[in-house]
């Protein structure tokens, strides 16, 4: 069984897409080089809303990516520029990357919030909306 994890960022402002995305390149770059990775794709919606998925070998493999390089650079600035993130994990057999509509539906039913320090309405309410 592989491991699958999916995120979802909203910017509060625009002015912040360009630091994003200083971070943000690297990050996917570093993904998709990273030991145990099976692929890694990317996703911008309504302007400033962006996701991520991977699948990976497990879950050591993801958390050795994410606590390293450009990602553990990028994590602490991200509670400062979003006001929404959330994050959701699964297990699947083979190394395909799921659908959008999988990953969407996975957020709904399994996300957990992560902290924000600017939270939206929906965030503060603890309510993860796409």
């Amino acid at each position: 069984m592989t491991f699958v994890s999916v995120t979802r960022l909203r910017l509060r402002s625009l002015l912040y897409l360009p630091l994003f995305l200083i971070h943000a390149i690297p990050s996917f770059n570093q993904a998709r080089k990273a030991a145990g990775n099976f692929g890694v794709q990317t996703r911008q919606q309504a302007g400033k809303t962006f996701w991520t998925l991977s699948v990976w070998e497990d879950e050591a493999a993801m958390r050795n990516y994410m606590m390293s390089g450009a990602h553990s650079q990028a994590m602490p600035k991200l509670i400062k520029w979003c006001d929404e993130a959330s994050v959701a994990h699964w297990h699947q057999p083979g190394t395909e990357i799921p659908t959008w509509q999988k990953a969407e539906e996975q957020m709904l039913k399994i996300g957990r919030l992560s902290r924000v320090n600017h939270p939206s309405s929906n965030h503060a309410a603890g309510v993860i909306k796409l």
